[in-house]
């Protein structure tokens, strides 16, 4: 049975253009110790999807899907109480901006022992040396003097490593880390990616990293999962999908990371144009206004998600067989 089963997920919301498709019926599976990325523009429907896996949407949005099923639970059927008991502890995440997920009003130590105090049933003395082991596992100098600190005296790295240990501190059996680098710079970005990864390794965890770059997940993750106006457009394989990118979109993406095969004075690739907004889809193929290899075909008619192996494609005419144009 796999860790997490999510089976024909739509998020919608109703607006004053009737009712609008955020995440339009994507399927994820993950099993225990997997790790999982969810790649795509902003506007691509990523953290959306993370945040209907974890409950967190609320109105004028609503979720729909034939299950969501984590350990064998239907986590849009359990009662509210199991819902509540479930996050944080065995299904934790961490949010995009340190800043203000952490309150600004309390200390490092009273913010941590909070999720330990509402999970676990141990002593105040054993919950600050879960505190401090926490703060050193993600790697914070001086814990425990760490622990009296107001979150504005520690940097943007410190905080987001104070995130990393509160969505820690009672061992998740999933880990969401949506953007988990935002505002960083790059130094601090590949540390807090290798410290994801070292943790996901020690402790047998699953994650699902939701990142609008490819760059980063080269050395994280087991899988990819590239989204696209509320769709997934490929799945693969790590080592499949970046050596072999099936999907234009895939592609560009991929050859608009930064790199130093550039000569001269050329210019790096970018994608034209801009993710769609809900309420203005284009018809047929979602990306076809961006994408060179575009047909009247691609113009036309909405491609399926067409799934081979362990693999899964979105496109008609997949850069394994496109004839360039």
């Amino acid at each position: 049975m796999a860790l997490l089963e999510v089976k024909d997920l739509k998020v919608s919301f109703t607006t004053n253009h009737g009712r609008l498709y955020a995440v339009d019926g994507i399927d994820v599976t993950l099993e225990a110790g997997e790790s999982l990325a969810i790649v795509g523009e902003s506007g691509s429907g990523k953290s959306v999807t993370s945040l209907s896996i974890m409950g967190l949407i609320e109105n004028p949005g609503e979720v729909q899907a034939e299950h969501i099923l984590f350990k064998g639970q239907d986590l849009a059927s359990v009662s509210a109480r199991k819902h509540r008991a479930i996050l944080g502890n065995e299904l934790s995440m961490i949010f995009q901006d340190p800043s203000s997920s952490l309150n600004p009003c309390f200390t490092i130590g009273a913010q941590i022992d909070e999720a330990l105090k509402k999970h676990t049933d141990t002593s105040r003395k054993a919950r600050r040396q879960r505190a401090i082991d926490l703060l050193k596992a993600v790697g914070i100098p001086d814990p425990e003097s760490r622990l009296a600190a107001w979150p504005h005296q520690l940097s943007g790295g410190m905080n987001q490593r104070v995130m990393i240990a509160i969505a820690i501190s009672c061992n998740p059996a999933l880990l969401i880390a949506d953007e988990p680098t935002t505002a960083l710079d790059v130094t601090i970005q590949a540390q807090i990616m290798s410290l994801l990864k070292e943790l996901g390794e020690s402790r047998d965890m699953a994650m699902i990293l939701i990142t609008h770059d490819l760059g980063v997940v080269a050395e994280t993750v087991d899988r990819v999962m590239v989204m696209y106006a509320g769709q997934v457009v490929e799945s693969a394989c790590k080592n499949d999908l970046l050596d072999h990118p099936q999907h234009p979109y895939t592609r560009a993406l991929m050859e608009s990371i930064p790199s130093g095969r550039l000569q001269g004075d050329q210019r790096l690739p970018v994608i034209p144009g801009r993710v769609p907004v809900l309420d203005m889809l284009p018809g047929g193929c979602r990306f076809h206004p961006r994408c060179k290899y575009a047909d009247d075909k691609c113009r036309q008619q909405r491609p399926e998600l067409v799934i081979d192996d362990n693999r899964s494609v979105r496109c008609f005419h997949p850069l394994g067989v496109i004839k360039h144009v």
